[in-house]
């Protein structure tokens, strides 16, 4: 089965990130573990192969939303729905491995989020319970840029309701995030005052999880493919970095 990596590299970021968006990795050689291996059992480089040791890396700053990952609806709101949101290793398993579909939005400007008539008219067939729909907004092609996190259409709160309201539990996006940029709503929210503008679809009261900062998506149909996502089972977490591929047919 052909498979696709819609997961972007994980990788340090440029001083140019800020802070709390930045991941950060320290890398031992196997010189390093060399010398890690003698500090530790006493053993010296002249007992192991080549005088080498193991190599490590280790995530001196990596938030779990600093990746391709899964959001939670704990993320959104502390309850959803008058009830406790769920963090993102108490979601169901089985949401995590379902069919795909796209939605083609490459022709939407940043900014210009999708409503839930561009949504139905742009999925490329009927919904079922459990599908996972997938965004292709094409701004994978800027995610080493420090403006990634300005660039985007969106999705709004009433596409997202529409979604799911027709089953799908997990939908994602090739942006920095399933809303509209942040800068741009910042501006709207302060202009008009109301609550609500600001990451509407993010809160918009209901139990689904989104993947964001996907990519590849160009490589896929817009249907007749699988879809795992498989977030990290990190305890009572808004979010976790995840592997997410694209299972297509023979």
């Amino acid at each position: 089965m052909p498979l696709v990596d819609l997961s972007l590299p994980i990788r340090s970021d440029p001083a140019e990130i800020p802070e709390p968006l930045r991941t950060e990795i320290e890398y031992v050689d196997h010189a390093g573990g060399a010398a890690q291996i003698q500090a530790l059992f006493g053993v010296g480089p002249e007992l192991l192969r080549e005088g080498e040791g193991w190599t490590t890396e280790t995530f001196l700053r990596f938030g779990t939303h600093n990746s391709t990952h899964v959001d939670a609806p704990w993320h959104y709101n502390s309850t959803i729905g008058g009830e406790r949101a769920q963090a993102i290793d108490e979601l169901p398993l089985d949401w995590f491995f379902a069919p795909g579909v796209v939605i083609d939005a490459t022709d939407r400007a940043d900014g210009e989020a999708l409503s839930a008539a561009d949504v139905e008219e742009r999925v490329p067939r009927q919904l079922e319970s459990k599908d996972i729909a997938l965004v292709h907004s094409g701004r994978d092609a800027y995610a080493d840029d420090v403006d990634y996190i300005a660039r985007g259409p969106g999705v709004t709160a009433e596409a997202t309701r529409w979604l799911f309201d027709r089953g799908v539990r997990v939908m994602g996006i090739d942006a920095w995030g399933w809303d509209a940029p942040l800068h741009l709503q910042a501006e709207e929210a302060k202009r008009t005052a109301d609550a609500g503008v600001f990451w509407a679809a993010h809160q918009v009261d209901l139990p689904y999880a989104q993947i964001e900062r996907l990519c590849n998506l160009a490589e896929l149909p817009l249907q007749g493919f699988q879809v795992a996502c498989f977030p990290l089972r990190i305890e009572r977490a808004s979010a976790a970095p995840a592997r997410v591929v694209a299972i297509l047919p023979d």
